[in-house]
């Protein structure tokens, strides 16, 4: 006889859906936080975006406020319109980065690309964590994912030094945030994409290709080399990134906070 007491448990199910939630995703006008701001819409997420340049399909003040993160004005513009139009944030992704560095290595580089890009690649999301991540602890939930690089482990020194040394201080202090808030029932996550087929990406082989004389197929090869090649044989799409920011800021992902996740197609050869 199977009683109540034999009874298997009823299977929890847990939802990937992000009906009622607010996000907001910075670099959102194209790339990854373009694919970004796409998925979580597509989860029922409320999105605002948030880049330099409105896309050519401007969703309204509720979808998109047009701000320079680089410099303190942008992210309080960015702050002020959050609370105006959603009253505060449940997802906060930082899918803003990339370089306009010269090549030539170290020696070509200025204090003023220096300045922009640890502005553009660490402190614009510092600033908005800054105005942003309150709201949440005080609500007790809140999920931040931080856009990195693979470049924090594996720099590219001729043409994006800086950006690598500014994705490494962007994966150690989410670190740091993370175990600061996660007793407030806020997480925090790193993505690490490796080579992304983006206009970020194309930008890169361009500078290569000016700055050294050559065509743009050997630029590209320099960066694969450089990368030490792609096991899976293709570079990831920007929608693969965008799957796994949605899985790191639903419930799905409730238990994981202070990890870093790789989506490189193998591309970092070491474990850690």
């Amino acid at each position: 006889m199977h009683t109540s007491e034999d009874a298997d448990p009823p299977a929890v199910t847990i939802s990937d859906r992000l009906d009622g939630r607010r996000a907001l995703v910075t670099g959102a006008s194209k790339g990854t936080g373009a694919a970004v701001v796409a998925r979580l819409r597509e989860a029922g997420a409320t999105v605002l975006g948030t880049a330099r340049t409105a896309p050519a399909s401007h969703p309204g003040p509720r979808g998109f406020v047009a701000a320079d993160l680089t410099s303190p004005d942008g992210a309080a513009r960015v702050a002020e319109h959050v609370a105006e139009h959603l009253g505060g944030v449940d997802i906060l992704v930082h899918a803003l980065g990339g370089s306009r560095a010269p090549s030539g290595g170290f020696a070509a580089l200025t204090d003023e690309h220096w300045a922009h890009e640890l502005n553009l690649n660490l402190l614009g999301a510092v600033r908005l964590d800054h105005a942003l991540v309150p709201g949440m602890v005080a609500a007790g939930r809140g999920a931040v994912v931080h856009v990195s690089s693979i470049q924090r482990r594996q720099p590219l020194h001729d043409a994006t030094l800086g950006y690598a040394a500014a994705k490494a201080a962007l994966t150690t202090y989410s670190k740091g945030l993370a175990n600061e808030v996660a007793p407030h029932g806020v997480r925090v996550n790193v993505v690490s994409p490796g080579f992304i087929r983006s206009s970020g990406a194309d930008g890169l082989v361009d500078r290569l290709s000016d700055g050294q004389g050559i065509t743009r197929e050997e630029a590209l090869g320099q960066v694969m080399d450089s990368l030490g090649g792609i096991p899976l044989g293709r570079p990831s799409e920007p929608a693969e990134v965008a799957e796994l920011v949605a899985f790191l800021v639903g419930d799905r992902a409730a238990a994981i906070t202070g990890a870093e996740h790789t989506i490189d197609g193998g591309t970092v050869p070491t474990v850690g």
